[in-house]
């Protein structure tokens, strides 16, 4: 890498969001995906994926809570 090169910066938490979300949904273009890898850390995906994770099953239950009811 040349000194000359500019680092991606490092991604914002709503960029992780999206990200996250986009993968739970299955569809990414290549470019993106990319830009993704330079610019997201580890943490950021993990935690990103736990509030979306977590995000999913609250409107799965009240869904079914509000069906049911």
């Amino acid at each position: 890498m040349r000194d000359d090169e500019e680092k991606p910066s490092k991604a914002t938490f709503f960029q992780a969001m999206k990200a996250v979300s986009w993968a739970f949904f299955g569809v990414r273009k290549q470019s993106d995906h990319d830009h993704d890898a330079a610019t997201l850390t580890m943490g950021q995906v993990i935690i990103a994926g736990i509030i979306g994770a977590a995000l999913f099953v609250l409107a799965v239950f009240l869904l079914v809570k509000f069906v049911t009811s």
